[in-house]
């Protein structure tokens, strides 16, 4: 069964998609320390996949729709870099957060059995450039002045094609806090056109969010067919709004638009600490 396919019981019900959670805050309250590597989540695809395998296993049971794979700040260039492999052992590596999710959703089914033609989806994560520099402007997109929308496609192409190849049911475009950065995902799913995908933004502002007579997001409203859920025009300008866009493949899966918030925190001078400002 294609991706399309597997997600067509899903875009076809007007109910909530629920997803999973925080997968490494799950694996911190495990007892992993995963606070400033420069890996994040990632690092247990090398040192304990069966964690991350327990770890989706426990958003299933919980009740999770879509587990999203182990790959946020995972890249071929991060595990050359940190983890000393090769460039085919750090492809494996990143297909390897597929098969994972994809293990621990079969072992799920045939756990319980559920009724219907929902099967739980795996979404493949793929993180902002601005993860991998480490330097906390994956939360305020200050790298793009210095990338081309070329620059970046070069950059996320490695991981789409391994998430592709390892059978993903979807791309998940994580928290990108650039339109460019937007703009080159978008463009580079079209050489993938049988792979679905969503994006989310982190914006720092509530202006600073896509509107869809925008540039490029017109040409996400051409395209899309837009469903909206949870609305928050009330948080904080200091905290974070995310929108969140399903970009159908040229297979044809129905597309969904949605905004939700998140937790009002900032981030602080130190990458990866946060200042809680309440909810």
């Amino acid at each position: 069964m294609g991706s399309s396919a597997r997600l067509r019981p899903y875009m076809n019900d007007n109910g909530p998609l629920i997803l999973d959670g925080g997968l490494a805050t799950e694996l911190e309250a495990q007892g992993f320390k995963l606070q400033g590597d420069p890996l994040w989540s990632a690092r247990l695809l090398h040192t304990d996949p069966q964690a991350i395998r327990e770890a989706h296993y426990r958003f299933l049971l919980s009740g999770a729709d879509v587990i999203t794979t182990a790959t946020y700040q995972a890249s071929i260039s991060g595990f050359i870099k940190h983890l000393d492999v090769s460039s085919e052992r750090a492809r494996e590596l990143l297909m390897s957060g597929v098969h994972l999710a994809k293990e621990s959703v079969d072992r799920f089914v045939s756990d319980t059995r559920p009724a219907g033609p929902r099967r739980p989806l795996v979404a493949g994560s793929v993180g902002p450039y601005g993860a991998f520099l480490l330097d906390g402007s994956e939360y305020t997109g200050d790298y793009a002045a210095e990338m081309s929308v070329e620059g970046f496609k070069v950059w996320h192409r490695p991981q789409i094609e391994c998430l592709a190849a390892a059978g993903v049911d979807l791309v998940a475009f994580e928290t990108i806090p650039s339109l460019k950065e937007a703009q080159a995902l978008l463009e580079l799913l079209r050489e993938f056109p049988n792979t679905n995908a969503w994006l989310s933004f982190s914006c720092r502002r509530l202006t600073s969010c896509p509107r869809p007579a925008s540039g490029w997001a017109a040409d996400i409203r051409r395209r899309c067919v837009q469903r909206r859920g949870a609305d928050c025009e009330q948080i904080h300008a200091a905290g974070c709004r995310r929108g969140e866009l399903l970009l159908p493949g040229a297979a044809g899966a129905a597309a969904g638009l949605c905004r939700i918030p998140a937790h009002r925190r900032q981030l602080g001078g130190v990458p990866q600490q946060w200042r809680g400002l309440g909810l």
